[in-house]
C-alpha cells in the first residue's frame, strides 16, 4: 500500500508531520482529519534514488533554474489561465494534461516556461502546489497556498475558480485607482511643459526689451526673469534639476522603502495625505479583507491565512497590524479583540469580524467588507476626480496669469512713460 507523508496543524494551531498508509491520496486526507488534525500537505512518498535513474536513463537536458529569467506574468494572462484550469478540472481531466494543454495555448513567455517546467516536476512526482511554487515570479505565495488547499481538500478546481474571480476584483479595483490618476496627471505634465517652453523661450526675449529701454522692472518680473536664467544659464541647469529630480526622487523612496522603519514612515505619511489617504486606507482593507476572506474559505489555516495576507497587504502599518493580530491568535484569542485594539480600521469591520467569528461564517463576513469597502473607494475616486478638475483649473490659471502679468506689466510702464514723453 502507497505511504502518504502529511503535514498538518493540530487543535492549538502546532504544526505536526508523519506518515500514513492509503490506497488513494483522498484516504490518506481522511485518514489524518480522523487523527483530528486540519491537513496542509498530503504526498505520495517517492522514491527519490529510483525517481533519479528514470529521469537519467530519459537524458533529460538540463534546464534552467526554477525561478530564474527574466520577464513577469500579467494579472490578466494568469487569471485567464486560472480560469481555464479550473474548467479542465471540472470536466475531469488528469492535472498532467490539463496542464499540458495550456501550455501549449500560452505564447512564449514567462508562463508558458513555467508551465512547461510545472509539467516535468507533476510529471516526476511532485504536488501542483510544490511545482508552482519553485517559479514565485509566475505563482506568488498565496497561488500556490490556495492550490495548496485545493489539493488536500481535494477541490482544486472549485478553489481554482475562486481564485480567479478574487485576482478579477483586485485588479478591477487597481484599475479603477489607477485610471481615476491619468487625466489629472496628463494635464499636469502638458500644463508644466507649456509653461516652461514659454518661460525658456519667451521670456528672454521679453527681457532683452526689457533691457534694451532700461526701464525698472516689478519684483514679480524680476522673479520671473530670475527663473529664466536659472533654467537655461544654472550651475547645473535648471532644466536638468527638472528633469532629473522625478527619478531621483523615486530612487530615494525606493531605497528608503528598503528598511523597515522606512517603509513605516512612508506608509505613514501616505495614510494622512487628505482624501487620497481615505483611498489608500480603504483600498488596503478591501485587500487583506478579500485576502484572507478567500484563504479561509478554501480551508488554508487561520494562522498560515494570517501570515500570507500579512505579506500581500502592500502597507506595513497594516501588515504590522496582521501580525499582532496573528500573534494574538495563536496565543488562543480572538480575531476581533486584537483588531479592535490596534485602531487601524474602523468599527464596522470589527463588528463584522466579531459576529463572523460567533456565527462561524468569517470568510463570508470577510468578503462582505472587501466589497464594502471596494464600493467606498470607488466613491472616494469619483470625489478626489471631482475636487482635482477646479483645483487643477485655479492653479494653472494663477501660473499662466503670474506669468502673463510679470511679463505685460513693464510694458505697460513703458507705454505710459512714451505716451506722457
Amino acid at each position: 500500500m502507497p505511504l502518504f507523508t502529511y503535514e498538518a496543524l493540530n487543535e492549538t494551531g502546532q504544526e505536526v508531520r508523519g506518515e500514513v498508509e492509503a490506497p488513494s491520496k483522498e484516504e490518506a486526507v481522511a485518514k489524518v482529519r480522523g487523527l483530528r488534525y486540519f491537513p496542509t500537505k498530503v504526498n505520495e512518498k517517492v522514491d527519490k534514488k529510483k525517481l533519479a535513474l528514470q529521469k537519467e536513463a530519459a537524458g533529460g537536458a538540463k534546464r534552467k533554474a526554477a525561478g530564474t529569467g527574466f520577464g513577469w506574468v500579467s494579472i490578466k494572462i494568469l487569471t485567464q489561465f486560472t480560469r481555464q484550469l479550473s474548467t479542465l478540472q471540472d470536466a475531469g481531466l488528469p492535472i498532467l494534461r490539463s496542464l499540458r494543454i495550456l501550455e501549449q495555448q500560452q505564447k512564449p513567455g514567462m508562463l508558458r516556461n513555467s508551465l512547461k517546467q510545472v509539467c516535468e516536476d507533476v510529471e516526476g512526482g511532485s504536488t501542483l502546489s510544490e511545482a508552482m511554487a519553485r517559479h514565485p515570479k509566475a505563482f506568488d505565495r498565496l497561488y500556490t497556498n490556495m492550490v495548496a488547499a485545493g489539493e488536500a481538500g481535494g477541490v482544486l478546481d472549485v478553489i481554482l475558480q475562486r481564485l480567479a474571480e478574487f485576482m478579477e476584483k483586485a485588479q478591477r479595483l487597481k484599475r479603477k485607482v489607477i485610471g481615476a490618476m491619468i487625466y489629472p496627471t496628463v494635464v499636469i505634465t502638458i500644463a508644466s511643459a507649456i509653461t516652461l517652453l514659454i518661460i525658456i523661450f519667451l521670456v528672454p526675449k521679453f527681457r532683452d526689451i526689457f533691457k534694451d529701454f532700461g526701464a525698472k522692472l516689478p519684483a514679480m518680473t524680476e522673479f520671473l526673469i530670475s527663473v529664466s536664467n536659472w533654467l537655461l544659464n544654472g550651475s547645473p541647469p535648471g532644466w536638468l534639476v527638472i528633469l532629473l529630480t522625478p527619478v531621483l526622487l523615486v530612487l530615494t523612496l525606493k531605497l528608503i522603502r528598503q528598511a523597515e522603519i522606512g517603509r513605516v514612515v512612508l506608509d505613514t505619511i501616505k495614510l494622512k495625505v487628505p482624501v487620497m489617504g481615505m483611498i489608500i486606507a480603504k483600498s488596503t482593507i478591501a485587500r487583506f479583507t478579500r485576502t484572507l476572506g478567500t484563504l479561509i474559505s478554501a480551508g488554508v489555516p487561520i494562522l498560515e491565512a494570517m501570515n500570507i495576507t500579512k505579506e500581500t497587504t502592500g502597507n506595513e502599518i497594516y501588515s504590522r497590524m496582521l501580525g499582532k493580530v496573528r500573534d494574538a491568535i495563536r496565543e488562543g484569542d480572538s480575531f476581533a479583540n486584537p483588531l479592535r485594539a490596534s485602531k487601524t480600521v474602523d468599527s464596522i469591520v470589527v463588528n463584522m469580524v466579531d459576529v463572523g467569528e460567533e456565527t462561524g461564517e468569517l470568510d463570508k463576513m470577510l468578503m462582505k467588507v472587501a466589497d464594502n469597502y471596494d464600493d467606498e473607494v470607488d466613491t472616494l475616486v469619483d470625489s478626489l476626480v471631482s475636487l482635482l478638475e477646479p483645483v487643477m483649473v485655479i492653479v494653472l490659471g494663477g501660473i499662466v496669469g503670474f506669468i502673463v502679468i510679470a511679463l505685460y506689466m513693464p510694458m505697460i510702464n513703458l507705454i505710459q512713460s512714451l505716451t506722457q514723453q
